[in-house]
């Protein structure tokens, strides 16, 4: 599960649209080809916040020119090998993301990347499928958990598509 709290200030992504947008593009990240997660995994948080309550620096971040926008993105599902030539992929997957989004309307951007192990994360109650597993790809198509006690139903459903 991808998490992204995006935290900004209050006269930017003031509308559904805008927010969507983006929010589609980070889903299509992980729910894409590559990685092929579920789409329902990826949550993202707008969350503003008004300047006098954004430092940076010791500094309200809007006195820097630009509106400030930070994210805090938490991975669970899958975490990455420790392995630089990978962590400059994903952060430039990430970084060609945001631009025309952050970038590109002139905001001023950081963001972090939070590593949970995934024996701490459950949905609806339940633990989610290995990456890639026969189970996960029901909870793919069915886009939604599937408890243990309905998973042969739903691979009988999907096996007459």
């Amino acid at each position: 599960m991808p998490h992204w709290r995006i935290y900004h200030p209050p006269d930017v992504f003031q509308d559904v649209e805008t927010k969507q947008a983006l929010a589609k593009d980070i889903t299509a990240m992980y729910a894409g080809p590559d990685t092929r997660m579920p789409a329902f995994y990826v949550v993202v948080t707008f969350l503003p916040i008004p300047d006098e309550n954004q430092f940076v620096g010791g500094e309200i971040s809007r006195s820097r020119g630009k509106p400030f926008v930070r994210i805090n993105i938490a991975h669970i599902h899958i975490n990455l090998p420790k392995d630089s030539a990978v962590y400059a992929r994903v952060t430039g997957r990430m970084d060609a993301l945001l631009k025309p989004h952050i970038e590109d309307k002139g905001m001023a951007w950081e963001y972090h990347v939070e590593e949970t192990e995934r024996e701490l994360w459950k949905l609806d109650g339940v633990y989610a499928p290995a990456w890639k597993s026969e189970d996960e790809k029901v909870w793919v198509a069915e886009n939604r958990v599937v408890r243990p006690e309905e998973m042969e139903a739903a691979r009988k459903r999907l096996a007459h598509l």
